[in-house]
């Protein structure tokens, strides 16, 4: 068997860690012959609820568990680890304002990039789950000059997989028949779910989501919404935010960036922009992307309609609000 891999998952006593957790440990992201040491990282009122999780752990009896190291310190949370999932986070509650969350988050991950950098594998993928994720992601990995920009990305996978859900459900295909929607820009409620470049497979034959829906209002309207609006929806539904399927797509996400994706087939990725389809550079904007050797790459020259360029400036722009007021937090401190 393989050498164990180090992972860290950050907020390891919150809701998302308690599905996801489970579920790196069965081998379901880095593989059934990869063994783990899990590290879980919390904040110290969180100890006795870590004590836990810890020891529900131990009774999964997972075969390729072989040390859990609970801790309160990022410098032993982020030691030599390879993968990391920061999905501790100040929490949004209902009502709250994404700025209100900013700024409460900006410390947190400026915290977090400075231990990485300290002690993390200099190849360690950062996936970022807590929100603002765009821009939590971007303040992490500027307090980490030492690991690779492209190294760092924020979590629109659960978006992704909301759009595709819709798709399969208003086409009545299981999931495995849709592929290739698009999450562009930010994950909050400015993002644009693309299905102009996706397809469905119907009665064996592969066909464009656009010609087999054959429903523009529909593809440009309520679907849109829908996506964009689904985390407030299962929090008016839940009273908490969407826990598991937040862990299911940081698994997807974390899964992909280590495996890579089919041929032909690409995912969506909060990464540093290159100013691609007119995005603002220096973001982190989402992106359909291909991977192969655990490296992203954007995938280029995708037509995009007027609709969906209008869609992005508007993300883009919120985006790059966001990060200059993280700038100025960070100016403040």
């Amino acid at each position: 068997m393989a050498e164990p891999i180090r992972v860290v998952v950050t907020g390891a006593a919150g809701q998302i860690a308690y599905s996801l957790l489970y579920m790196i440990a069965r081998g379901e992201v880095f593989g059934k012959d990869q063994p783990l040491i899990l590290h879980l990282l919390d904040i110290p009122p969180m100890v006795g609820v870590l004590e836990g999780v810890v020891m529900e752990l131990a009774d999964c009896a997972l075969p390729l568990l072989r040390q859990v190291v609970p801790t309160t310190d990022p410098l032993v949370g982020f030691k030599d680890v390879s993968a990391a999932f920061l999905v501790g986070a100040m929490p949004r509650k209902e009502g709250m304002e994404r700025k209100d969350l900013l700024s409460a988050n900006v410390k947190i991950f400026k915290v977090q990039g400075e231990a990485l950098d300290k002690v993390a594998k200099k190849e360690v993928k950062v996936l970022v789950v807590g929100n603002p994720a765009n821009t939590n992601a971007f303040v992490c990995a500027n307090y980490a000059p030492s690991i690779p920009r492209e190294n760092f990305s924020a979590m629109t996978r659960l978006d992704q997989n909301r759009a595709s859900a819709q798709i399969a459900t208003k086409m009545g295909v299981p999931i495995t028949s849709v592929n290739n929607i698009i999450i562009w820009g930010n994950h909050s409620s400015t993002q644009y779910p693309d299905a102009g470049q996706g397809k469905v497979l119907v009665n064996g034959q592969w066909k464009s989501i656009v010609e087999a829906v054959g429903d523009n209002a529909f593809l440009e309207g309520a679907f849109v919404e829908t996506v964009q609006k689904r985390g407030a929806a299962v929090i008016a539904a839940r009273k908490m935010s969407s826990a598991m399927s937040a862990a299911k797509a940081a698994c997807d996400h974390m899964h992909d960036w280590w495996n890579g994706t089919a041929p032909g087939q690409f995912v969506s990725m909060g990464v540093f922009s290159d100013g691609s389809y007119g995005s603002p550079k220096d973001v982190i904007f989402s992106f359909p992307v291909e991977i192969k050797n655990k490296q992203w790459k954007i995938v280029g020259n995708l037509p995009i309609s007027d609709f969906a360029k209008s869609k992005l400036i508007l993300t883009g722009n919120e985006l790059q609000e966001e990060k200059n007021e993280a700038l100025s937090v960070l100016d403040s401190n």
